[in-house]
């Protein structure tokens, strides 16, 4: 047995088995793999914003003199405006090292081996993978045709081992919300419930308000998407004192760093420039939406977020996705059972919007 399967055998059998979650390339591979300069790229695929931070957060980036010093471990100032951006006490806020960050403090705090987790699928695969990291069990309940949640099979897939319900709204990849009714009927279970807002913004509806209600419910936000930070890895969690408490107990102590942290505080100062932004993007949307709809042979999915998944002629999507990047076009493909056949596209620039939909005509027609 060599050195390298020595050390193998010393890792943990369920780290073993971890398959790596599949992420965004960065821009240099895509450009690569479609033979084009980087300038060419048309980068739709990780729900990213077009038009970047705003312009305050280079400024203030710029200007800060104390990069050599540690980040504040109790996150004050950070806490402290947060709290007046979300409208609730600071205690129960906890920053993170973008919200994937919250997702596994989440999981390690709760879920351990042969302990579980309840899913609504297809949804965000940052569940499934942390779970397993923490030698958790999945339970998948899968959506209806029309990618709702299934509440009476959500409660009823719970076992004496279930620990959490994790779940986006909007959701990732569909783009449809979760009523109110649906998440008050998962919190009377009495399981943690986590709401993922990445994309509240764009749908404007929040379960923040219910927190004061129930303490077994956390809802997380994140500044990747809206204010145009996904590069600088911040997200926020809002839940009872005592868990967000424990949360920060636990946590890395300098888990955001101080250009992260800046960078938020420039950006919640021009909350009105960012939102403008926002409009813009939702109005892209819509426009993406009335677009797609006049291409023969594809059904779009109606989206409250900043992307639109899109159902291509049965038995293409693989082909059509392929034809996509070869274009130098890269959006979101999976290809599993659920998702066959369905491809998600972020909501870019106009001028983007009008190429996907130039070679999605000549790729389906084809």
């Amino acid at each position: 047995m060599n050195d390298s399967e020595t050390v193998k055998n010393l890792l943990l059998p369920h780290i073993r088995r971890i398959k790596p979650y599949s992420g965004v390339d960065p821009m240099e591979a895509m450009a690569e793999q479609a033979g084009i300069p980087p300038e060419k790229v048309i980068r739709l695929n990780g729900n990213e914003n077009p038009y970047g931070p705003s312009p305050r957060v280079a400024e203030a980036l710029g200007a800060f003199p104390h990069y050599n010093h540690y980040p504040d471990p109790d996150q004050r100032r950070l806490r402290e405006s947060l709290s007046d951006y979300l409208g609730v006490d600071a205690g129960r806020i906890v920053a993170g090292n973008g919200s994937d960050e919250l997702i596994d403090l989440l999981l390690r705090m709760f879920v351990g081996p042969g302990d579980n987790i309840i899913i609504p699928t297809p949804t965000f695969g940052m569940y499934a993978f942390s779970t397993e990291v923490c030698g958790g069990e999945v339970i998948s309940v899968e959506r209806d045709e029309n990618f709702e949640i299934d509440l009476e099979s959500m409660r009823t897939a719970a076992t004496a081992n279930t620990k959490a319900i994790f779940f986006p709204s909007p959701n990732n990849p569909s783009g449809n919300i979760v009523s109110e009714a649906q998440i008050r009927g998962m919190l009377d279970t009495g399981l943690l419930v986590v709401v993922d807002e990445a994309y509240y913004e764009f749908c404007g509806e929040t379960s923040i308000p219910l927190v004061d209600e129930y303490p077994n419910l956390v809802v997380l936000r994140t500044f990747s998407k809206w204010a145009g930070l996904a590069g600088l890895r911040i997200g926020l969690g809002v839940m009872h004192p005592d868990l967000a408490s424990v949360m920060m107990g636990m946590k890395p102590p300098y888990n955001v760093n101080l250009a992260s942290e800046i960078a938020l505080l420039a950006s919640l100062e021009d909350r009105p420039g960012l939102l403008e932004r926002v409009h813009k993007i939702v109005a892209e949307r819509d426009r993406m939406m009335d677009l797609l709809k006049q291409v023969p042979g594809v059904t779009p999915w109606p989206s409250r977020a900043n992307f639109i998944l899109c159902q291509m002629p049965e038995g293409r999507g693989q082909e059509i996705f392929d034809g996509f990047c070869r274009k130098g076009i890269f959006l979101r493909y999976w290809g599993t059972p659920q998702l066959k056949d369905f491809i998600r596209i972020s909501v870019g620039l106009p001028s983007e919007t009008d190429a996907v939909i130039e070679a999605l005509r000549e790729l389906v027609g084809g």
